[in-house]
Parts: structure tokens; C-alpha cells; sequence
């Protein structure tokens, strides 16, 4: 059964000279998540932010801290971020070659694990993880940069793993993350998505413009 919509803002998006205080001000002003983009330079096209980081922005807020692992190899790092504050730890299935360990190791340390679909990896990667994972994320953009298009296609792949958590009775998040905004939020609440990762259309317009900003991604006006 699809639970309500969560907004998780992307930091991403966020003013980096202002980090903490801009996710206190989303926080404050309706984020259920704080998304946590990291990204390596090596999996990804970009290269982003690490442990040190979520532990400065731990103090800001209690919201759950959603930590995006777009890198390769993840297993090296994950006692960190743990460490440093993450509720739940995001891995690839396309990072590793064995993922099942690794979401074992993010289960040992006590946190919610994730498994991140790229736009070319089918829902059936996850087949044998739905007695472990938390959160499935599907990407709806290539990952690696903040701004993009949605991948309209990833609709019919959302769809079908709603059909799956459904079949599986597990209390499992479905994120989707890439070029979600007011258009298109819509589109993936109705495919079955119950937490929306937004950056641009989250953080646009400054501090006084968070909360109108959430609420027309949930939906309301």
C-alpha cells in the first residue's frame, strides 16, 4: 500500500556557503527527508561531498538524513557516513558486484539501507533484495549533475516496483530521484513514488519560498 508523499530536498541544490542553516530553513519549513547527494568523480561525473560534511549538518536538524552513495566501491565508506549521522545509506546496484553484502553491511551498522536504480537497470535488480532493502530509488535522470531532465520512460519502471513492494507486504520507501518538480511530481506519485527527491524545485526562490515549494510537490496548492 503506497504511504504519503515525502519531499527529500537535494542539498545539492542548496547554497554551500550556507549549508547547515539552509537545511534547518527546509527542514522548518516541511522537508520529511534531507537528501544527501554524494558523489565520487569515479562512478559519477562529479565529486561532491563525504563523511565530514553530514556530520557538520548532523546539529542542524533531526529530520532523516537520506544518503545518496553514487560511488564505486561503496563498501569502504559506509561505517562513515554512518558514523557521521545518515538514517538511511542509498547504494547502486551497478557500483558493485555484490550488493547483497553490502546492504548486509548497512543493516549491521543499524541503518535503513537503499538500492538506487540507474535509468537503464531494470526493476528485476532487486528482485532478490526485497526481504532486505528499505528504499528502492530510481533514478529518473543519468546521475552525476543536478538540473536535468526527467526520463519519462522510468514511469512504467516506478510502476512495476510498486507492484512489487505491494506483492512483497514490506515497509519499503519508493523514491525517485531526477528532474522532479511540479510538472512531473504528479506523474510519479500517480506511479506509485511516496518520496520525492527535489533539488532545483525545492530550493528555488530562497528561504522564503521552501514551504510553498513543498507543498506544491506534494500536491497542494
Amino acid at each position: 500500500m503506497q504511504k504519503p508523499v515525502r519531499i527529500a530536498p537535494s542539498i545539492l541544490s542548496g547554497d554551500f556557503a550556507r549549508l547547515g542553516e539552509d537545511v534547518r530553513d527546509i527542514a522548518e519549513a516541511g522537508a520529511d527527508y534531507i537528501h544527501i547527494d554524494v558523489m565520487d568523480g569515479h562512478f559519477v561525473p562529479n565529486l561532491t561531498i563525504g563523511p565530514m560534511v553530514v556530520r557538520a549538518l548532523r546539529p542542524y536538524t533531526d529530520k532523516v538524513f537520506d544518503c545518496h552513495l553514487m560511488i564505486a566501491p561503496a563498501d569502504p565508506y559506509i561505517a562513515g557516513f554512518a558514523e557521521a549521522g545518515a538514517d538511511i545509506i542509498t547504494v547502486h546496484a551497478e557500483a558493485g558486484a555484490h550488493v547483497h553484502r553490502t546492504i548486509q553491511l548497512i543493516k549491521s551498522l543499524g541503518k535503513r539501507a537503499g538500492i538506487a536504480l540507474n535509468p537503464a537497470t531494470g526493476a528485476e535488480a532487486v528482485t532478490h533484495l526485497m526481504d532486505m532493502v528499505d528504499l528502492i530509488l530510481v533514478m529518473s535522470v543519468n546521475p552525476g549533475f543536478g538540473g536535468q531532465g526527467f526520463i519519462s520512460s522510468q514511469l512504467e519502471k516506478i510502476a512495476t516496483l510498486r507492484e512489487m513492494i505491494d506483492t512483497s507486504g514490506r515497509d519499503i520507501d519508493l523514491e525517485v530521484d531526477g528532474g522532479v518538480n511540479d510538472e512531473t511530481a504528479p506523474q510519479v506519485i500517480a506511479a506509485g513514488a511516496d518520496v520525492l527527491v527535489a533539488g532545483t524545485a525545492g530550493f528555488r526562490g530562497g528561504k522564503a519560498a521552501y514551504a510553498g515549494n513543498i507543498r506544491r510537490l506534494r500536491g497542494h496548492a
